[in-house]
């Protein structure tokens, strides 16, 4: 299934969980499932997220698969395999984290870690069928993360339900509230954004908010076009600065080799206005939430793509439009699966909160799935 690059024999009784191969565990390396890290020493120590699982009783199965570099929205990878969709086999996986998202949906683990720069987690979340959180911007530790220096990446977990999401959250990030986060959300308000998506998923979506019983009203934030361009110019840029010179080894996927070369040429000019729509967007989502204590909108505008038409060449960039804002302004954001009128697909649901409001992120989730599954 490829959904592991290495497994580890458990040391205990406790619940299982993967750790993406962007994230340190000591002595095994830190490849980032990519061929130009083949040789990368062993770590030389934990990284946090990881010794805080430990600490708390989580068992490691093994190191999880994940799109080259962290770099890319399909999950295919050529050097490590790419991982299974578990909804169906046929279309892609989701990235980066497609080895975390797989392995949960399959039931190998009970939970799994990701990073979530540019949708990383909801993504493969959506895609795969699990729920996926990417927390408040450094709400999580990223000591002994790759890459080192981002104004966009988040670790965080992915879960087949929310209470084990829940958990994972109560070990990886010191302070998380688990009372909160169990909390009932009966008497909340949510704010469902306009955006464009296929139609089976914008009636879901709107299925699940009646199913929901909780106050809702309809919001727009028209920068959201704007500050998903201005993700991707930032993302280009931060990741060109830690991998970029991994092009000289000639050793890179094909993809990955193209796009660095392309994200090389990102201009101070365009990060300049990128960092200008990141003030923007992040007051617009500030002020809407003023009056909600989330929004909610599709996880992905549409099912994924086939492996097949993403090796033909299919564009898979626009999968991240309704994710890749919320990298931008730092706000909690959490994807539930979300079932389908007619289909045995589910689609997902992405919840987004007020910043530091993980808690009532999940606690909301918990909600929407007693609601769904009733």
């Amino acid at each position: 299934m490829t959904g592991f690059i290495d497994t580890f024999t458990p040391g205990g009784p406790g619940p299982t969980i993967a750790i993406k191969d962007t994230i340190d565990i000591a002595g095994h390396p830190t490849r980032a499932a990519s061929r130009a890290l083949a040789d990368a020493p062993p770590a030389a120590q934990h990284a946090d997220v990881v010794r805080l699982l430990l600490d708390a009783g989580w068992q490691i199965a093994g190191k999880a698969n994940m799109h080259e570099l962290a770099f890319g929205m399909t999950g295919i990878n050529d050097y490590t395999g790419t991982p299974v969709n578990p909804q169906d086999a046929t279309r892609i996986p989701g990235g980066s984290s497609s080895g975390s998202a797989s392995l949960v949906g399959l039931g190998a683990v009970d939970a799994a870690l990701g990073t979530d720069t540019g949708g990383s987690i909801r993504g493969p979340a959506a895609c795969c069928g699990v729920a996926g959180l990417k927390p408040t911007f450094g709400r999580v530790s990223r000591r002994g993360v790759a890459p080192a220096d981002t104004t966009l990446d988040c670790v965080g977990p992915f879960a087949r339900e929310i209470r084990t999401l829940v958990a994972v959250m109560a070990a990886i990030a010191p302070g998380f509230e688990r009372a909160q986060a169990e909390a009932s959300a009966a008497g909340c308000t949510i704010a469902q954004l306009a955006v464009d998506a296929d139609p089976a998923i914008a009636a879901a979506l709107d299925a699940a908010v009646r199913a929901s019983g909780l106050r809702s009203h309809t919001v727009v934030l028209d920068e959201m076009p704007a500050a998903f361009a201005a993700g991707l110019t930032v993302i280009n840029a931060e990741t060109s600065r830690a991998f970029g010179h991994l092009v000289e080894t000639g050793k890179l996927g094909a993809d990955l080799d193209a796009r660095l070369r392309t994200a090389a040429t990102t201009t101070p000019a365009a990060l300049a206005e990128a960092e200008a729509v990141r003030a923007r967007f992040t007051a617009q989502v500030d002020a809407a939430l003023e009056h909600a204590d989330v929004l909610v909108l599709p996880t992905l505008p549409a099912l994924p793509i086939t492996l097949q038409q993403a090796r033909d060449g299919v564009s898979v960039i626009a999968m991240s439009s309704l994710i890749r804002p919320f990298n931008l302004s730092g706000h909690p954001a959490l994807s539930l699966p979300l079932p389908l009128a007619g289909s045995r697909l589910k689609a997902g649901l992405q919840i987004v909160g007020r910043k530091g409001a993980d808690e009532r992120v999940c606690a909301i989730a918990a909600h929407f799935e007693a609601a769904l599954a009733a």
